[in-house]
């Protein structure tokens, strides 16, 4: 009976409310600069207002009880939904712009309403990119239009079921044909299958295909080829096609992952994307002017997943922080009422260092876009300087968002107790797509040894006298200045810490990988003996790079835009998180670098200081990163902090509650025990 009457108050947990009221700075004002500006707040959160209006907000909650297959449909049926609504958006707001559709079909603003996923995501965040930097102008009229206004649906099929970040090992086949100007692709055997991309398995009627090129059984490396997979109207697979979906994953239950068979499959010569190798009619092949370019699609998609696991992170810090203000439990003082528990300071360090680093991450992220930008203009010019430290810092910042945004997600999630282990606080849900990422668009270690490679290459440029990009810059320095020198603990002087480890750790690796060559190893043989000093330096690498663009923003010129309230908040932020990290990397460190056991001592009193100037401020924090309820999905992280309430307002919810006695009692349980008297 209670269920009709809803148990949620009306009214903000006081507890929560007390936080707001004592913060020392203005969460409006850190909205906005999080946002990247005033105007951008007020866009995101116009878009939210609309959006989310129409869309069921007890969804969440009853997608945890549907099966396999209506979690697909909903997928399927939820974005078809978001798109429609996208579109109206757009036409009433800037008709004919794409600012809103499809600009923001895959927006984090509009997580919440993807609650399964979104099985076009990966059409609008790779295939449409990937079309429009590699098709020629005929191709784009042709097709690739098509798919851009969603008259077709694509997805981006590379990784099979035998390989996936080795590119160089995927097994489907393109072979020319000329009697026919046609390109015929066959999957050889099983491990040849395409496997794992996001809406392949029902929901695209097309692919873009990366495919062994073949002329005259001569092999010319991965290739992309625009292939139809189903019937435009029927929607059954094609001739030759042999396409489903890999079943249930560990998250992403909704995307429709798929599989893709190809049995002489053949399509047009001017299906394969032209606008940078050709294959001409008479089977001249036409190179690349860089191989890279085939794999730019990949690098935009890098840098995007490790803001996404930034802001995952911010989820997370969000529900755990508003959770553990309203949580009470274990007296301190024995004489007073049980205390907030993020009061207990080891409940801060669970809690606070996942803050900071969510801001970190978003910070070296915006770097990265910017370097993107500056990368991608400079292709159009047909410059490409900048593409291989693009590379190895989208590789770095990739590895580093997903690895600490997957453990970090994780702490948050048990330091919300037996709660936090409820499907309901969105806390499990967060952490499975966040441990996704470590995997796709390039697997973590891989990444690491291409970044490894990378700085074994600009050490050896240094110790010839080359110029080196500016992110790799400090390794010079290092082969100059051999020496750390002093130690004062200032951020830039732990900046300087994190460069000369990494530096140190790729002397390390190239000392190591010049011996074994030495010794007569092949290269290769040697760099898989190398790879653990390799990914060791590629990670210190990464780390180093985060610390740089934090303080950069921090006390950088920007700092002159905002209020010195919020630039303290930030500071603290910064402190903590440096101060952390540092701790986190002493073993490197001190290898390297001389420190007593007096600045040791320090750096722990240092972190402690950071938690209790934080603690006042961390609600409001949260609050500025300004996810919205529904963005949350959470009963523990709503705004109004009635966590209680909710989570019980969500168990009575479930259908298992909806009669009083389940079948298995009359059918198994009751007679069992009656057979027992």
């Amino acid at each position: 009976k209670m269920a009709s009457k809803s148990i949620i108050p009306s009214t903000i947990n006081p507890d929560l409310q007390k936080e707001r009221d004592a913060a020392s700075f203005n969460s409006e004002e850190f909205a906005a600069w999080w946002a990247g500006g005033g105007e951008q707040l007020k866009f995101k959160r116009s878009i939210k207002e609309y959006m989310y209006k129409e869309f069921d907000k007890d969804a969440f909650i009853k997608l945890q009880y549907m099966s396999h297959e209506e979690v697909t449909e909903f997928g399927i049926n939820n974005s078809i939904a978001v798109a429609k609504k996208l579109r109206q958006l757009q036409a009433e707001r800037n008709p004919g712009g794409d600012d809103y559709w499809p600009t923001l079909f895959e927006a984090p603003e509009l997580w919440g309403v993807h609650l399964a996923g979104n099985p076009f995501g990966v059409m609008y965040v790779m295939v449409v990119r990937a079309l429009k930097s590699q098709c020629t102008a005929e191709q784009w009229e042709e097709f690739g239009k098509r798919v851009a206004r969603f008259e077709i649906s694509a997805t981006y099929a590379q990784t099979e079921l035998g390989h996936g970040t080795y590119l160089r090992g995927l097994e489907t086949r393109a072979d020319y044909d000329r009697a026919s100007d046609e390109f015929v692709l066959n999957s050889p055997k099983i491990s040849s299958y395409k496997f794992w991309p996001g809406g392949l398995g029902h929901a695209s009627n097309y692919c873009l295909v990366m495919a062994q090129l073949y002329i005259d059984n001569v092999c010319k490396g991965p290739h992309m080829f625009f292939v139809q997979v189903r019937e435009e109207g029927s929607h059954e697979p094609r001739p030759g096609v042999h396409i489903g979906e890999i079943g249930k994953k560990l998250g992403f239950v909704g995307v429709n992952n798929g599989f893709l068979g190809l049995k002489n499959v053949r399509i047009a010569r001017t299906r394969m994307l032209m606008r940078h190798a050709q294959v001409h009619s008479d089977g001249t092949y036409v190179k690349s002017p860089a191989d890279v370019l085939t794999y730019f699609a990949m690098v935009s998609t890098r840098c995007i997943i490790a803001r996404n696991c930034a802001l995952s992170l911010g989820l997370a810090a969000t529900i755990s922080t508003r959770y553990s203000v309203v949580r009470r439990q274990s007296p301190i003082n024995p004489k007073e009422p049980e205390p907030q528990i993020i009061d207990h300071v080891t409940q801060q360090l669970k809690v606070f260092p996942e803050i900071a680093a969510a801001v970190a991450y978003r910070l070296a992220y915006d770097y990265l876009w910017d370097l993107f930008n500056v990368t991608s203009n400079g292709i159009e010019q047909g410059k490409y300087e900048h593409l291989p430290e693009l590379h190895s810092l989208s590789c770095a910042l990739k590895v580093i968002c997903s690895t600490d945004g997957t453990a970090g997600v994780e702490r948050l999630r048990l330091a919300c107790g037996g709660h936090g282990y409820l499907t309901s606080t969105n806390l499990g849900n967060i952490y499975v797509s966040t441990t996704a990422a470590c995997t796709y668009e390039g697997e973590n270690t891989v990444l690491l040894l291409q970044i490894g490679r990378y700085l074994m290459k600009s050490w050896r440029a240094a110790l010839a006298g080359a110029p080196l990009a500016p992110t790799v810059k400090y390794l010079a320095d290092v082969q100059k200045n051999p020496e750390f020198g002093e130690w004062t603990g200032s951020w830039q002087n732990l900046v300087k810490a994190m460069q000369f480890a990494a530096a140190k750790k790729t002397q390390l690796a190239f000392n190591s990988l010049a011996k074994r060559l030495a010794n007569g190893e092949s290269e290769e043989a040697a760099a898989n003996q190398t790879g653990i000093e390799l990914t060791q330096a590629a990670e210190l690498h990464g780390r180093a790079f985060v610390f740089h663009s934090f303080v950069d923003e921090v006390i950088g010129a920007r700092a002159k835009k905002r209020s010195s309230a919020l630039n303290r908040v930030l500071e603290q932020l910064l402190e903590l998180y440096l101060v952390n990290e540092t701790l986190k990397q002493l073993s490197n460190i001190l290898r390297f670098v001389n420190l007593t056991d007096d600045d040791l001592s320090k750096l722990q009193s240092r972190l402690e200081t950071a938690l209790t100037k934080i603690r006042p401020d961390a609600v409001a924090i949260v609050d500025g990163f300004d996810f919205s309820d529904r963005q949350l999905n959470s009963t523990i992280g709503s705004f109004d902090g009635n966590a209680y309430e909710r989570i019980f307002d969500a168990t009575l919810k479930s259908p298992m509650n909806q009669k009083s006695v389940p079948k298995s009692f009359h059918e198994h349980l009751g007679p069992f025990m009656k057979s027992n008297m």
